[in-house]
């Protein structure tokens, strides 16, 4: 399957925005092509209404395409599995980073931390636990790194999940 997909989870207030936010911008600099997901909830539309896409995709149309110079958004009726759409929709990236997405078998990061208002984390004991981020005493048998360690952690993701030849 390519490319990887990194599912970025924890509870809310934990950090995962930022995190992947920070993980894209280091990574990119490096020159992989990074792609990102955010899993939304159910009846979530970007499209605003009254524009004409909005317009053309309420009269009926299956598929809405977007394209402006350097950009292309698609709005599209799709039913199939989330690592589908993702692998059909970023196949041209080097990997993929998606928030969210916890229920799904993907390699999985965890954010929890202290502040974050929660008392447990999501997912100790989950087989697809990949890497644990936390300023707690938490110690999963997975690598640990600290919030503001972002260099370790794209280390960690370049080195198991990106070589050179994806440059």
């Amino acid at each position: 399957m390519k490319p990887d997909i990194i599912t970025i989870i924890g509870k809310s207030n934990s950090g995962k925005t930022t995190l992947m936010e920070k993980l894209i911008t280091v990574l990119s600099q490096k020159g992989y092509k990074i792609g990102s997901v955010k899993h939304a909830h159910e009846g979530f539309e970007m499209d605003k209404k009254g524009k004409d896409s909005w317009r053309h995709k309420h009269a009926g149309a299956s598929a809405t395409l977007v394209i402006a110079p350097g950009k292309t958004a698609l709005i599209k009726d799709d039913d199939t599995d989330h690592i589908k759409r993702i692998c059909t929709h970023l196949s041209d990236m080097d990997l993929v980073l998606a928030e969210g997405f916890k229920s799904l078998d993907l390699p999985k990061i965890e954010v929890f931390r202290k502040d974050g208002g929660h008392k447990t984390p999501l997912a100790l004991n989950n087989a697809f636990l990949i890497a644990f981020v936390t300023d707690t005493g938490h110690a999963p048998k997975v690598p640990v790194f600290m919030p503001d360690d972002i260099p370790g952690i794209a280390a960690f993701l370049e080195t198991r999940y990106l070589t050179q030849a994806d440059l």
